[in-house]
């Protein structure tokens, strides 16, 4: 009995040193949207303040979990009147649900560099799942800075969800468009040495 409750611990202690941490490089990242005004001409906008990470055991990141955080304070479309107003409690209320999250449940592979990864998003306050599209690049090995090696992935987001579903804002559709069109993509730096919790 006591074998085994030591090659049990040893089998755990291995799945969770296998599980690799990749931090988002932020300079070369982006968390963005877009909404249609008026039935006419699109808005773009993006959170200048945000955090994600990777984890995944797999070296091909197949097992991968997504964790995303942005600022809704630093909601940004290069419009100062109409930021302030998406951060008020006509949509946003940034000062009530200052965070945007989203976590990912399942990560799977559609075709080739195509995956759609479920998760569960939380805006205003209100937690909904999600299915996103998810283009993977890498991993790949590069050199970085100061000449040292670093293993790299990118991964590129293009889906919609509707703010209806998040009870943000309460303005026709014709004015602005339920459907969110949600543009992200990041480049993330595995963290050698670094081992992550495989479950937290």
């Amino acid at each position: 009995m006591k074998t085994l409750t030591v090659l049990a611990a040893c089998l755990f202690v291995s799945g969770v040193s296998l599980a690799q941490s990749w931090t988002v490089d932020k300079a070369h990242s982006r968390v963005g949207f877009t909404v249609t005004h008026n039935l006419l001409a699109e808005v773009d906008g993006n959170f200048k303040t945000f955090d994600a990470k990777v984890t995944s055991a797999k070296p091909d990141l197949s097992d991968a979990v997504f964790e995303l955080t942005a600022d809704v304070a630093s909601i940004n479309t290069d419009n100062e009147r109409r930021d302030n107003h998406l951060k008020s409690p006509d949509f946003f209320d940034a000062a009530k649900f200052p965070t945007l999250t989203f976590k990912s449940t399942s990560f799977k592979k559609v075709d080739g560099k195509k995956y759609t990864a479920t998760g569960d998003l939380t805006m205003h306050g209100v937690t909904k799942p999600v299915t996103l599209d998810v283009t993977m690049v890498g991993p790949v090995k590069m050199k970085g800075q100061g000449g040292k090696e670093q293993e790299k992935v990118g991964f590129k987001i293009a889906s919609s969800v509707k703010r209806s579903d998040f009870s943000i804002g309460t303005i026709p559709v014709v004015v602005v468009s339920d459907e969110v069109e949600i543009k992200a993509s990041g480049e993330f730096v595995k963290q050698e040495g670094n081992a992550a919790e495989a479950k937290k």
